[in-house]
């Protein structure tokens, strides 16, 4: 593994854990050699770890539509940031230039970029690992509701193992880098539903 997408707020939060997290997180990805793949912004936790990285000596790529250029929200000291047309083709993107995926705390845009990615290799479209870094149990009640979804039989016990936990950022980056995928032969199965 040699990047990693980041899915975070665009605001920092009420809890300094978590932009203390970012920070750890960013510093981290520079020491390990992992380039950080994420929507390109300035603020909130994505400017905190983006900055981090850049501070520690690492690789940035930052990807954001268009619409969002001269709102004076794109962070201009990356290493890469590429200019797309649409929220589609920014996943896309980011999708293709990472190697794994991790989840911080965030809002629906973030939640949204990690069920797209958990969806695709639910899918067999990747056999990316994904994980969240559940600081302070932010993730707790969604990882509630993804066992329940489970023990409901909504949710195939493997799909659900796709999705790694750790409360810190070292701990995640380890299960990511240690992560064997799930073989997907086939989503559904007929008399299945």
């Amino acid at each position: 593994m040699k990047s990693v997408a980041v899915y975070c707020g665009s605001a920092t939060g009420t809890n300094p854990a978590y932009q203390r997290q970012a920070e750890e997180m960013g510093r981290l990805l520079a020491q390990r050699g992992l380039t950080l793949v994420y929507g390109g912004g300035r603020v909130g936790l994505m400017g905190v770890v983006a900055d981090s990285v850049l501070a520690h000596g690492g690789q940035v790529v930052g990807v954001i539509p268009d619409f969002m250029m001269g709102k004076e929200i794109e962070h201009r000291g990356l290493t890469e940031l590429h200019i797309v047309a649409s929220m589609h083709e920014r996943k896309l993107l980011m999708a293709e230039r990472a190697e794994g995926f991790v989840a911080m705390p965030g809002g629906y845009g973030t939640l949204e970029e990690l069920f797209e990615v958990l969806t695709w290799g639910q899918l067999g479209l990747h056999p990316k690992p994904i994980g969240v870094l559940n600081v302070e149990g932010y993730y707790d009640h969604l990882l509630r509701a993804l066992d329940h979804m489970a023990d409901e039989g909504l949710l195939r016990r493997e799909n659900r193992q796709q999705l790694l936990s750790q409360p810190d950022p070292a701990a995640l980056l380890d299960a990511l880098a240690a992560y064997v995928p799930v073989p997907v032969e086939k989503w559904l199965r007929p008399g299945e539903e």
